[in-house]
């Protein structure tokens, strides 16, 4: 039989497997796999599980939000053998799991799993750090995770704009220096994000147009200081529909390979994790460095 490592997170998207769990379950058995369950309990238990995983396993699966997966490449890299990963989204936002047209229903991803076909993607390099979609630092960093799911869903991005303008009072900028294929921007920034993915923070759209997964380099948005609160609303609402062109506070460009220096300790996110107060900060792109399955 093929063997499988499966690692859940118990309490994403408020418990969702729990009622899942067991026709998952067959449905990998059914499928002709030997399973091996691993329950997470705290942050890390996912990346030292995959991480001191068996050579011989032909797949690797987690199910929980970006966090787990997260978590789950992370220990991937740490390997030198290459193992695919399915991925059974199970959190409230699920970024990653929408680039890659990945169901909500938790069944039919587990049918993908078994049924499906593998597809090569890119992951980040944080310091020497992997993440899978996103490094993010300043304003807007918590507004898109903690703007409610339901509220986004029913009135768009335009919660994202309304949960945006309360932390305008609050942003400072930072001065950076940011360097990439032989050109240098310095300025005075309040937000940034380095993504490989269609959505951040479950906003279609906000990492620009014609995103590939797999095409060796980063989607770079940064925004320098606004002015007024009238500038920052109209920034937002380019921001959201991702057509950056409507906003000249707007920096975009694509890279695999992005060096920042600021003045100042910042605190980036992961995947929507905390990444830590950086003052220097290497981002690489490793193309094409997991197999994660897909519908075929």
């Amino acid at each position: 039989m093929k063997k499988m490592l499966f690692i859940y997170n118990p309490r994403a998207g408020r418990g969702r497997i729990k009622n899942e769990l067991a026709d998952i379950l067959d449905i990998f058995a059914s499928g002709g796999y030997k399973i091996t369950i691993a329950p997470t309990r705290k942050t890390g238990d996912a990346e030292k599980i995959v991480a001191e995983r068996e050579a011989d396993y032909d797949i690797v699966v987690c199910s929980g939000g970006d966090g787990t997966l997260d978590e789950t490449v992370r220990g991937m890299m740490k390997n030198d053998y290459r193992t695919p990963l399915g991925y059974i989204p199970a959190g409230s936002t699920n970024d990653f799991g929408g680039s890659l047209a990945l169901p909500k229903d938790m069944l039919k991803s587990a049918n993908i799993i078994v049924d499906g076909a593998d597809k090569a993607v890119d992951v980040g390099m944080f310091n020497n750090e992997a993440f899978v979609y996103v490094a993010a630092f300043g304003a807007f960093t918590e507004v898109s995770y903690s703007t409610d799911q339901d509220m986004k869903n029913a009135i768009g991005h335009s919660a994202y704009i309304l949960e945006g303008m309360k932390s305008f009072a609050k942003i400072k900028p930072q001065h950076m220096k940011i360097e990439y294929d032989g050109e240098v921007i310095e300025d005075n920034f309040i937000y940034g994000m380095v993504t490989n993915s269609v959505s951040v923070g479950g906003i279609k759209g906000i990492t620009g147009e014609n995103v590939d997964l797999a095409d060796g380099v980063f989607e770079v948005n940064l925004i320098r200081e606004l002015k007024n609160p009238l500038e920052f609303q109209q920034l937002l609402s380019a921001l959201a529909i991702g057509k950056y062109e409507f906003s000249e506070n707007i920096v975009s460009f694509r890279s695999g390979h992005i060096k920042i220096e600021s003045d100042k300790k910042v605190a980036w996110t992961l995947d929507g994790e905390n990444g830590g107060k950086h003052n220097r900060v290497e981002i690489i792109n490793v193309p094409k460095a997991i197999d994660i399955r897909v519908a075929k």
